[in-house]
């Protein structure tokens, strides 16, 4: 009986491997980091399974060469409607895991090579989304002050503006993050495992107050619990983010016609602190930006600042000069 060649190892060993011993065990990434690669090999099985009938356990190395990766890249655009973003990233985790298979292994470098080969996909950054003081003010009295999650919304929201946190950071806080002595301020636990501390208005405090004294909370308990008292999920944030926009848009009907997200609330906090005078590098601080190129496109999304230095910029004085009528072929060039 001849021996598989090392194409045709299994992959599962090696994404367990992978998994175990070089993501947690050497690199100790933080959990949403393995989420994220998690979920992209189980999305790339559960496509070879539905398009190549490749059971899950009977995959090997060569079942994901280049073209079945770029299939399943070009499926997650069209099937998922997933934006270059997140196509670049389930790519991202991909190559992760043939350099580190191809650096234990080299046989199978030439399998690896060809699927690192694989460009990312370029596109067009827009224009940073925010809101206006009034459209943000009208969101956070939307929820109904009278009951309990009621409550919790308007400090989940209240704390989203007031940290610009992103929705992860604020879903995984915790009781013990808090401090309400003379200076108040929230500790939040930020992208590569990084601390820092944001300062809270009197009015979060508050509240921060008076939701603590509802019941006795534990440090360890989550601050903001959903209906079964466990951590709130990515998408039980938006879905509470969503509701207090439908009501707020009864009365502000300019928001009807705004895509507002927790991140879109994270941009108009970093926009309303820019627009107040806040230097950029205390902005990257607020935010947690690691690098502060990516704090410098809100400077690019400030129209308004734009339009006060302008002021500043006398335009220059030109001759009109009177235009000979246009030739039919200049005519036909003119209006490609």
């Amino acid at each position: 009986m001849s021996r598989p060649t090392a194409t045709r190892l299994l992959l599962g060993p090696l994404l367990q491997t992978y998994f175990y011993s070089y993501l947690i065990g050497q690199r100790d990434l933080s959990p949403r980091t393995i989420s994220s690669y998690r979920d992209t090999f189980r999305l790339f099985l559960r496509f070879l399974q539905q398009h190549h009938r490749i059971q899950p356990d009977a995959v090997c190395v060569d079942d994901m060469d280049a073209p079945r990766v770029l299939a399943f890249l070009k499926d997650l655009e069209k099937s998922r409607d997933n934006c270059p973003r997140s196509r670049n990233a389930r790519l991202a985790a991909i190559r992760s895991f043939f350099r580190h298979v191809a650096a234990a292994n080299p046989l199978l470098l030439p399998v690896a090579q060809r699927v690192l080969a694989i460009p990312m996909k370029r596109f067009i950054r827009k224009a940073i989304g925010h809101l206006t003081r009034e459209q943000m003010q009208a969101i956070l009295d939307a929820p109904e002050a009278a009951t309990l999650a009621g409550q919790r919304d308007r400090l989940l929201l209240l704390l989203l503006y007031n940290t610009g946190a992103r929705v992860s950071e604020i879903a995984e806080l915790k009781v013990q993050d808090v401090c309400l002595e003379s200076r108040s301020s929230i500790q939040i636990l930020g992208k590569g495992r990084k601390l820092r501390s944001v300062p809270l208005w009197r009015e979060t405090a508050r509240l921060l107050r008076q939701w603590l004294r509802r019941d006795k909370v534990m440090p360890e308990s989550p601050l903001l619990p959903n209906a079964r008292g466990t951590f709130m999920s990515r998408s039980g944030v938006e879905q509470r983010l969503q509701l207090a926009v439908a009501r707020a848009s009864a009365k502000h009907p300019g928001l009807k016609s705004v895509h507002v997200s927790p991140h879109t609330i994270r941009h108009t906090t970093a926009m309303h602190l820019l627009q107040s005078g806040v230097d950029l590098s205390m902005i990257a601080m607020w935010l947690g930006h690691e690098n502060i190129q990516t704090t410098h496109q809100y400077l690019d999304a400030d129209l308004e600042s734009k339009r006060e230095a302008l002021k500043y910029l006398e335009p220059p004085r030109t001759r009109r000069k009177q235009s000979s009528p246009a030739k039919p072929l200049m005519r036909f060039l003119d209006g490609l």
